[in-house]
């Protein structure tokens, strides 16, 4: 059976950073364009939102064991916030660490690993247009227990990122870089070593696409967002270059995915509608995605202190 592709929710700018709560059974994601952090509720079709002022979100994030707070990144800070999930505000925005000092850089895609620890990057200044980011100036960081960690400079578009902590691997995308690469990594010490890039954009005929938000399924396969490509790949990161599967969209901007559901077995799937680009039938759309045959793991929450 061929998976079946639904439009949950349209009329979007630029979504973005899906994550799975699975406590609650609810996805939150964001509008970058709009300032907006969202929760949706499947089991009831609710949607709530609230905007964090002129400031660009790229991730909303669960700070595990307390209830209603959550890391956010804003523009070029990371920062926490209180919210109930259904006022159109937020409280208690507090900063935790900035980065890129000096600059107009910008916070894009994270996720946070098995031990609670952040990782996050930057791109130069968000023009109102993808060709406006200057190449080159973004930075891959980790942030845990006061400690801000440099990993990688000279980035384009800091994106997806994804954790086998089976096989101490962190993926990564540089989404102008044209790869997804593979790191080693130490959980423990939360350090990054050997380098690899494993699957090649030039490679797959995806020369005028970017590769965007991924995540990993049970198997530990991963699955990539292909902007301009209107695609969601499924790759084995074990074999280089092996494209195991390919799902299509009626929008071309696709921009991250999450696995969700009561047994994570459904793809959730975020778009953009930038009109510099043919954004396709339904850009700027949520999308669910069943019969994928694939189940995903957990989505990590933050460790991070409180501080009233």
């Amino acid at each position: 059976m061929a998976p079946n592709v639904e439009v949950i929710l349209e009329g979007f700018s630029l979504l973005e950073g899906p994550h799975w709560d699975i406590k609650n059974q609810c996805l939150y994601f964001l509008d970058f364009h709009k300032h907006s952090v969202h929760k949706y509720v499947p089991s009831t079709r609710k949607l709530t939102n609230a905007v964090i002022g002129n400031h660009n979100v790229s991730i909303i994030i669960p700070i595990k064991d307390k209830k209603d707070n959550f890391v956010i990144t804003v523009d070029r800070s990371v920062s926490t916030i209180t919210w109930d999930g259904e006022s159109n505000t937020v409280l208690n925005l507090k900063k935790l660490y900035e980065v890129d000092h000096g600059t107009d850089h910008v916070f894009n895609d994270g996720k946070c690993d098995s031990s609670g620890r952040l990782w996050s990057g930057t791109m130069g200044a968000h023009a109102s247009t993808i060709d406006g980011i200057p190449p080159g100036k973004g930075t891959l960081y980790s942030f845990q227990n006061n400690l801000v960690q440099n990993y990688r400079g000279g980035i384009g578009i800091s994106n997806g990122i994804a954790f086998n902590k089976e096989l101490g691997k962190m993926y990564y995308i540089d989404s102008m870089n044209g790869t997804v690469d593979q790191y080693d990594l130490d959980i423990n010490r939360g350090t990054l070593s050997n380098l690899q890039p494993i699957f090649t954009r030039e490679k797959h005929g995806f020369d005028e696409c970017l590769f965007d938000g991924m995540t990993i399924d049970s198997d530990g396969n991963l699955w990539v967002a292909i902007f301009l490509g209107s695609k969601v790949i499924k790759i084995d990161p074990r074999r280089p270059e092996t494209l195991l599967e390919t799902i299509e969209f009626p929008a071309s901007q696709i921009t991250s995915v999450a696995f969700g559901g009561a047994n994570l077995d459904e793809l959730w799937v975020t778009s953009a509608n930038f009109k510099e680009f043919s954004p396709g039938q339904k850009g700027g759309s949520l999308f669910k995605v069943t019969g994928i045959n694939a189940r995903g793991l957990p989505a990590d929450e933050a460790v991070c202190e409180i501080h009233s």
